[in-house]
């Protein structure tokens, strides 16, 4: 029984390092269409090149119609 008493501490610890890492990561992303886009959007990476011309951090395809989504930290 001692020697659990002496983990706790640790334990409990490594529990709120984890938790606030976690917490840390999780940013909200806002995205919109994007204007200058054309066609159906296959390529990620096609897709975020217009998006950075654009302003945004970065881009995705998606949607049934595979559209070019521009995302940002909101």
């Amino acid at each position: 029984m001692e020697s659990s008493c002496k983990f706790f501490p640790a334990i409990a610890v490594l529990l709120l390092v984890v938790t606030t890492d976690v917490a840390v990561a999780q940013v909200r992303e806002c995205e919109t269409p994007s204007t200058q886009f054309k066609g159906l959007c296959m390529m990620v990476a096609n897709c975020a090149n217009v998006c950075l011309t654009e302003g945004f951090s970065g881009g995705k395809c998606g949607g049934f119609r595979r559209r070019c989504m521009c995302t940002k930290a909101c």
